[in-house]
Order: C-alpha cells, then sequence, then structure tokens
C-alpha cells in the first residue's frame, strides 16, 4: 500500500471516505487535460511554502511529537499538490505516483544508510575504543580541547550523532559530570563540523552523496570547520577547564574488540566501493536500485557470524527515519523555482536557519534547486544548527544525557563562541576557497512523466542519524 493510500484510509477513517475520494479523482481527472497549475501565493510566498514552512515550525515547537507533525505535513502537502498545483512530473494522483517513482530510490537509499549506520555506530561504541579515549588527554585547558579535537575526528567516519555522544559520556567521566553547558554546546559543534565534511559523518552531507555531489566537494567544509573548531574549542576548553579540570582517575585498561573495530572499517570501504563502482560503471541502473544502502546491509549482515549486530536498535532507528524521509519527501515537492537564486549569502542564511528548522529538508531543498558551491553548504547546514540546542540531531541527544542543556537562554549565553566560529569559518572558507556554484547535477524540471537523470559522482552519509532526531532519545 502506497503512503498516499495509507493517506487517505487514514482520512476515510475520520469520517469523509467518499467525500476526500471522489474530491481527489474529480481534480486529478480535471488536471490530467490540462497544463500544471501555477501555485498560488500569499503575500508572495507560495502556499507550498508556506505548509512545508508550517511543518517545520511545528517540528521545532514539539519535540515529542515530531513523527506525528512530520507524517500530517506530508499529507496535507500531498493533498494540497494533488488538488490544486500538481507535480512537474504532471498533475493529480497521477503526477504524484510519477513523482514518488523518480524519488523512491534516493529514499530507501537514506533510509538504508540511517539504520544500518545506527548499527555500525553501536558496533564502534562496543569495540571498546571509547572507553580508551580519557588517556588520549593531557592535563590543563587542553585536555577538555582535545576532546574536541578527538569528537571532530570521530565524526568525520564514524557518525556525527555518535560522536556526540562518546565525546558527552567522556566528558561525564573525566568531569564527574560537571560539564558546563557552553562545553555541552562545543561537543555538539564539534561533532556536527566534523561530520559537515564527510559524507559518512552527517545525514545531510549522506544525502547530497547521494544525490550524485562529489564527495571532494564536500570536503572542502573543512576548511570552515576546522577553524570554527579553533574559534569555539579554545574558549569553551578553558571554561570548561575553570569550571571543573579533567580527572585523572582513570580505571583499569579497556580491552579492545579488533573485531568490531574492523567490521566498522569494512562496512565503510563497503559503502565507498559500492558507490564509486557503481556510479561509474553502472549508472543507469543506480537509478532504479538503491545499491548503497543494500551494499551497506550486504556488509552488516556478511559480519554477523563474527560480532551480531544491536538488533533492537532497528525498531527506534527505522522510527528516526520515518521521520526524517517524511521531511525529505516534504521538501521534494516544493517549487524550488520560487526560491532565491543560490548565492553564498543565502548558504550564510540556511546556517542560521537550521539553527531552528531541521537541516535535512533544508538539504533537501537546495539539493533541488542547485548552484549552490557544495562545500558552503555542507559546512552551512552541517555546523549551523549548533547554535541552538535543538537545531541538530546531536544537539538532541546530548541534551537527553544532560537535560540543563534544554533552555535556549543558557545555551546562547554560556555557548556565544558557536555562532561566532560559524560565521570566522564560514568567511575563512569564502577567502582561502572562494565561492565557485556548481553546474546543476539534475535537469532542473523534466517533463510529465520524464525522470530525472543523475549525472555519476566521480568518487564517494549522520542522522544526522536517526538515533538523534529530535524525539528519538
Amino acid at each position: 500500500m502506497t503512503s498516499l493510500h495509507r493517506m487517505i484510509a487514514s482520512l476515510a477513517r475520520a469520517g469523509r471516505p467518499l467525500a476526500l475520494t471522489g474530491l481527489l479523482l474529480a481534480a486529478s481527472a480535471a488536471q490530467a487535460a490540462d497544463a500544471m497549475v501555477t501555485s498560488p501565493a500569499l503575500f508572495g510566498i507560495p502556499v507550498d511554502f508556506i505548509l512545508f514552512a508550517a511543518t517545520l515550525l511545528g517540528v521545532a515547537l514539539f519535540h515529542h511529537y515530531v513523527l506525528q507533525v512530520a507524517l500530517s505535513g506530508l499529507a496535507t502537502i500531498t493533498i494540497y499538490k494533488i488538488l490544486f498545483t500538481g507535480f512537474k512530473t504532471g498533475p493529480g494522483i497521477a503526477g504524484f505516483v510519477a513523482h514518488m517513482g523518480h524519488e523512491w530510490v534516493l529514499l530507501v537509499n537514506l533510509l538504508g544508510l540511517l539504520v544500518g549506520f545506527a548499527l555500525l555506530a553501536r558496533h564502534f561504541e562496543d569495540s571498546g575504543v571509547p572507553e580508551v579515549l580519557p588517556k588520549l588527554l593531557p592535563e590543563g585547558w587542553l585536555g577538555p580541547f582535545m576532546l574536541l579535537v578527538i569528537i571532530f575526528v570521530l565524526s568525520g567516519f564514524l557518525d556525527n550523532i555518535a560522536a556526540a555522544l562518546i565525546g558527552a559520556t567522556v566528558a561525564a567521566s573525566v568531569f564527574k559530570r560537571r560539564v558546563h553547558i557552553g562545553y555541552l554546546a562545543a561537543i555538539v559543534a564539534a561533532s556536527n563540523g566534523g561530520g559537515a565534511g564527510s559524507v559518512v559523518g552527517d545525514t545531510t552531507t549522506t544525502m547530497m552523496w547521494l544525490d550524485g555531489v562529489s564527495p571532494l566537494d564536500v570536503l572542502e567544509a573543512y576548511v570552515g570547520s576546522g577553524v570554527a573548531l579553533v574559534v569555539f574549542g579554545i574558549p569553551a576548553a578553558l571554561l570548561q577547564h575553570k569550571h571543573m579540570a579533567i580527572s585523572r582517575e582513570f580505571k583499569a585498561a579497556h580491552h579492545i574488540d579488533w573485531a568490531r573495530v574492523g567490521i566498522v572499517v569494512f562496512i565503510l570501504i563497503g559503502a565507498i566501493v559500492a558507490n564509486v563502482t557503481v556510479n561509474l560503471k553502472f549508472a543507469a541502473l543506480a537509478e532504479h536500485f538503491p545499491f548503497l544502502g543494500a551494499a551497506v546491509w550486504v556488509a552488516l549482515l556478511l559480519a554477523v557470524p563474527l560480532r551480531r549486530p544491536e538488533w533492537s536498535l532497528v525498531p527506534g532507528a527505522f522510527k528516526g527515519s520515518v521521520f526524517l524521509l517524511s521531511l525529505v519527501t516534504c521538501a521534494s515537492m516544493m517549487p524550488v523555482e520560487a526560491l532565491p537564486p543560490a548565492s553564498w549569502p543565502s548558504a550564510l542564511a540556511l546556517g542560521f536557519i537550521s539553527a531552528v528548522f531541521d537541516n535535512i529538508p533544508l538539504t533537501a531543498l537546495a539539493l533541488k534547486q542547485g548552484g549552490f558551491d557544495w562545500g558552503f553548504l555542507a559546512y552551512a547546514v552541517g555546523f549551523g544548527g549548533s547554535m541552538l540546542w535543538f537545531g541538530s540531531s546531536a544537539g538532541v541527544a546530548v541534551a537527553n544525557l544532560f537535560p540543563e542543556a534544554k533552555s535556549v537562554g543558557q545555551w546562547l549565553r554560556h555557548g556565544w563562541f558557536i555562532p561566532v566560529g560559524y560565521v570566522v569559518g564560514f568567511f575563512a572558507l569564502l577567502m582561502l576557497l572562494g565561492w565557485h556554484p556548481h553546474e546543476k547535477h539534475k535537469d532542473a524540471a523534466p517533463a510529465a512523466g520524464q525522470v530525472q537523470r543523475v549525472a555519476p559522482a566521480a568518487v564517494l552519509p549522520a542522522p544526522t542519524s536517526p538515533i538523534g532526531a529530535p524525539g528519538y532519545q
């Protein structure tokens, strides 16, 4: 049963099955004979974007009901598009089916990666490596600064959610749970910054990778996030050292499970090799089958005889993924031709917007619009959410471990160096590398019934792993 059918069934149970079905069929039949209607606007803003903004606002305000809000927004936008504007693939229900026929590969790929990376992150956590990390920390304020660097590095190859949780757990141990809220903000920023330049470090960059953006184009985000790490990391480390110095009372030596470490490396290499091979050799097939998501799961299953994954994580990870995919689907239906042209000021603004609204749909919108410098976009949407505790899934995850962090006022007051670091890092990236917008890697507006073709990526993704999606910690 399709999502639309389930949506209609849900509304039918509310008591209006015949009226709704008749209305949808009539609208579809009427639109089939006409060209797609121009999207109605309110105060010059297309109604599509108003509905989308209302959905994102609902996600920001109702953290405990984000899945319900996202699904309600998806249902509302879908019905509105079917009844009034149609889709670029065609009008009415037929247009919606054609639209989803194009989007399903990206959505399934993303689902496979998000749930698979949740299991990969647990493999790393159970490997014993996180317990060894405190021994690497030096004395004085360099100790908390080095912990931020470790989180930054872990996020690049693991996942920003897992890296933030590992860092927060280590901080709770070495600082006797007396972790300053400003330092908690820095932990979140380090995890988000570390994932911004890696296609396996953040859901937003993974989405870019799946959409055809080269990992080399994303890699330059590390210039901005590296500068930002120094800008916010030093004052955060000094603040934490003054609040509570690092403790050197470590427990007995921990055993590292190298088999689990090997599994993590095996899965990551498998994902990279699969993406490169498919895009270079079987690009046409990649448009019709989710090879990347399948590759991650094949690697996970091949490793089962060596170490079993924590299968109990799958239901929660799946639930969190459905939330994120609902927002991505909403974004895919937006009329991006009505957005302001892609530019470095708009990329800078997206970073601040992502601190309030979820960065997943913002990334989807930017990918659909095209014309951005992808390194700037990766840095903006990846790091920008760190400015508020609920602006990223990593922030939500850390705030669940330290409830005192769930205060916007305190986060802004004590974590003032995060927005400063964001701005400095952005302009460092602009001055050092310059703004170089990329050609649209997808056709902007396919004709009705046609499927867009993705240009193969040259080479080789946190919500944000679903583990840290708002409402699921």
